[in-house]
């Protein structure tokens, strides 16, 4: 991916192993069974969790969701905080 720092737009990707794993996609080229998607969503509008359940990324040229709560990113963050101290 490119290095956010060059512009404010925000760069997504999501790489899936395989194709059973994505719900809908056009592909036009190439046999692989794996997916690679790439894009942007352009400069930051806002980040929310839309109703406490999904990660809503808004950009000025479209919107990024993933099924993620508040709770999941705090208890993952402190999981790795304990973890660092006690290594």
């Amino acid at each position: 991916m490119k290095n956010k720092n060059a512009s404010k737009e925000r760069v997504f990707s999501v790489e899936l192993k395989s194709k059973r794993n994505l719900k809908n996609v056009t592909l036009t080229n190439g046999s692989s069974d794996s997916v690679l998607l790439e894009g942007t969503i352009g400069e930051l509008v806002h980040a929310k969790f839309a109703e406490g359940v999904v990660l809503e990324v808004v950009g000025k040229n479209g919107v990024l969701r993933l099924d993620l709560t508040e709770d999941e990113i705090t208890k993952t963050a402190k999981q790795n905080h304990v973890g660092v101290k006690t290594q």
